[in-house]
């Protein structure tokens, strides 16, 4: 991949800077006829890639002449020309195509390539119930940009195309969707895949549109890069995490002369005689972090059942309340908070540990907070409590515990986006929001996204995985003047990229938290020889 290409693939747009950008690509000189039918052909080549024509394998009942039968679908405006041209040059491989133009108004563009389609003997539908049989649907009625909800009758063409068993494939973005929030306009196209043009958009990288968006491919049309930096900056706001960027940390560099301490010196406070594999998920996540000295703090009575997890970390037991949640700190002798590189807090704790959250938060070391750590903030107070902290934090919550932590804020659910920037630039702290997409926010309205992940890691204990494995690169990162933001982004990443490779091997209902920090260190193997 060029330098271009991955610059490219980072960057994520908005609706109005895509139409930004076009618009200085079209005032530069580019004819809209040739964009599209460059952009076209590329998708058109992309096809023929996936779905040969005849079929190599017999994935589809075929037609009597043994080529797919290919449905377009067509919308009033250039996302429809698109497809037009795609309906044509697959004509021209012997695909046998039909275009549904249910839209009596086109632009002008897209109405002289209808006509030219039917010039050549292209069967047009303007009625879902005359719709022929098809193996495969190609979806060109909306591209990006997209407002309003859709209604009938094209609202229940969707829903009947939706219920048809073929492949469907969306150019640019699948039909109803709303490009930034990826919220559904009332009904949307359910794609196989989708093809992504030019540059990523936010939708791509919301939660709720994943399901309607089936694979995704960017399609790299070869958009000047000045012209993506003069609409977004030469530094975006918001980010793709990629192998490259994420890599571009790892492995944390050592020096040939060093030792543990110099390597990071992580406190992982955690546990609880009712939660005791929280501490334990989190300690193998730091482990595999490659930290140079792991520290766990857990209530006395799993000191012992530590120590069989992890031998080589220190593990302190602490006095317990009455419920089995660690009732006070009681550290090493000469050792205090300050000892350390980094904290975690939070999974496996309970409620009852509330005395101890408020000591850490105190305290003028980075930290991480997850799970019940995040729930005692929330009691205490979110933002009145962190902005008295003069130290790094970092806080990890899931969709339901961020709105605990910031009830006033955009919903984390509908726009996963604006909610972690505004929770980041009101605590000032660097929020990892997690979920399908985990998105990553600083206090400076910066954020990172986790392009891919799979559902193997919606199971108990990954949280405290990524917990481990964060706060493990935090306490390195500290002595290497890393930055926490690009730490954060790279767990995320690092964290995912397990999640997938487990769930190739072992499927996807497989992949339990325990067996994911076995494929911490086999994940990068992909990428380095260890």
């Amino acid at each position: 991949m060029s330098d271009r290409q991955e610059q490219i693939s980072q960057v994520v747009v908005t609706a109005e800077q895509m139409r930004d950008i076009e618009a200085r690509i079209f005032a530069a000189g580019m004819p809209v006829v040739a964009l599209m039918e460059k952009v076209a052909g590329l998708i058109a080549r992309r096809i023929q890639n996936i779905y040969p024509n005849p079929p190599k394998k017999q994935e589809f009942t075929p037609s009597p002449s043994s080529n797919l039968r290919v449905g377009i679908l067509v919308g009033p405006g250039h996302n429809g020309g698109d497809a037009l041209v795609v309906a044509r040059e697959l004509h021209f491989h012997g695909y046998q195509i039909w275009i549904y133009s249910p839209f009596s108004k086109l632009k002008e563009l897209t109405s002289q390539h209808l006509q030219y389609a039917q010039s050549l003997g292209i069967r047009v539908y303007q009625e879902i119930e005359q719709l022929p049989d098809s193996d495969l649907l190609i979806d060109g009625l909306f591209g990006f940009g997209l407002e309003k909800n859709l209604t009938d009758p094209i609202a229940s063409a969707i829903n009947r195309l939706n219920e048809l068993s073929v492949p469907i494939l969306s150019i640019d973005l699948p039909s109803g969707l709303h490009t930034d929030t990826g919220e559904v306009l009332g009904t949307a196209i359910r794609a196989t895949q989708t093809f992504c043009l030019g540059v990523w958009k936010l939708a791509f990288l919301q939660d709720q549109a994943l399901e309607y968006l089936g694979k995704a491919e960017l399609i790299d049309f070869d958009i000047p890069l000045a012209d993506v930096q003069a609409v977004v900056g030469d530094v975006p706001r918001i980010k793709r995490i990629t192998p490259k960027t994420a890599l571009s940390t790892l492995p944390l560099p050592r020096p040939l002369v060093t030792h543990k301490y110099k390597e990071g010196h992580l406190l992982l406070i955690c546990g609880s005689r009712r939660y005791a594999g929280g501490a334990i998920l989190s300690g193998l996540g730091a482990r595999g972090s490659g930290v140079g000295m792991l520290s766990v703090a857990v209530p006395e009575s799993l000191k012992s059942l530590l120590v069989s997890h992890l031998p080589e970390a220190l593990i302190v037991g602490c006095p317990e309340t009455e419920t089995g949640a660690i009732a006070q700190l009681q550290l090493p002798a000469k050792t205090n908070l300050s000892s350390f590189s980094a904290i975690a807090c939070g999974p496996g704790l309970t409620t009852d540990a509330t005395p101890i959250v408020q000591e850490v938060i105190e305290s003028d070391v980075p930290l991480v907070l997850d799970a019940d750590g995040l729930n005692i903030l929330a009691q205490i107070g979110t933002i009145p409590t962190l902005e008295k902290r003069q130290a790094v934090t970092i806080l990890t919550p899931h969709a339901g515990e961020f709105q605990r932590l910031f009830p006033q804020l955009a919903d984390a659910k509908r726009d996963r986006l604006k909610a972690v920037r505004e929770g980041a630039a009101q605590s000032g702290a660097v929020i990892l929001l997690k979920g399908a997409r985990t998105a990553i926010a600083n206090a400076q309205n910066e954020v990172w996204i986790v392009g891919e992940s799979t559902p193997a890691l919606a199971r108990g204990g990954s949280g405290d995985v990524l917990t481990g494995l964060l706060s493990g690169l935090l306490a390195q990162a500290v002595t290497k003047q890393i930055p926490v933001e690009d730490i954060a982004a790279t767990a995320a990443w690092w964290h995912s990229q397990a999640g997938i490779l487990a769930a190739e091997e072992r499927t996807e209902l497989g992949v339990d938290a325990f067996t994911l920090t076995q494929y911490l260190i086999r994940c990068l193997s992909n990428y380095y020889r260890f």
